[in-house]
């Protein structure tokens, strides 16, 4: 049976799998007011979120984590799906970063002391985006691209 995956794409997969999912698993169970935190920062940046209750949103934000950080961690689940979700993911921090004040330094994309935390996930997007390239330029060479 041949994995769906690349061995070369394992390691990037085990770190960012383990990461988002112990990530997903500290937020199950906030209390309230972390809650309002997180969906208080959320909200601002992606208004349509604000409808959603914070308790409600932060298990919803748990649940996704950890569904993202397992299918990156199993390798049954194909890297370029695995890939695609963690950019997709990463791109949401990333615009979370670049939409909310006082994280950048103004007219830059430099982060402020603030803003280094998010800034860092930018990695997450360019991790999906090898998973997800990687896996089409291996497809491309069996001759399984398309054309």
């Amino acid at each position: 049976m041949r994995l769906p995956m690349r061995i070369s794409d394992i390691p990037l997969r085990l770190a960012t799998g383990a990461f988002i999912l112990n990530s997903g698993l500290s937020k199950r169970d906030a209390d309230e007011e972390t809650a309002q935190g997180m969906h208080g920062m959320a909200a601002g940046t992606y208004p349509f979120l604000k409808d959603i209750d914070p308790v409600t949103f932060t298990r919803l934000l748990s649940a996704g984590e950890i569904a993202l950080g397992a299918a990156l961690l199993l390798p049954v689940v194909p890297s370029r799906i695995a890939g695609a979700g963690l950019a997709a993911f990463g791109a949401g921090l990333v615009g979370l970063y670049l939409r909310t004040p006082g994280m950048r330094r103004p007219g830059t994309l430099v982060p402020t002391q603030d803003g280094m935390a998010i800034a860092k996930d930018s990695w997450l997007v360019g991790a999906g985006l090898s998973l997800l390239i990687g896996d089409c330029d291996a497809d491309r060479r069996r001759g399984r691209g398309r054309r």
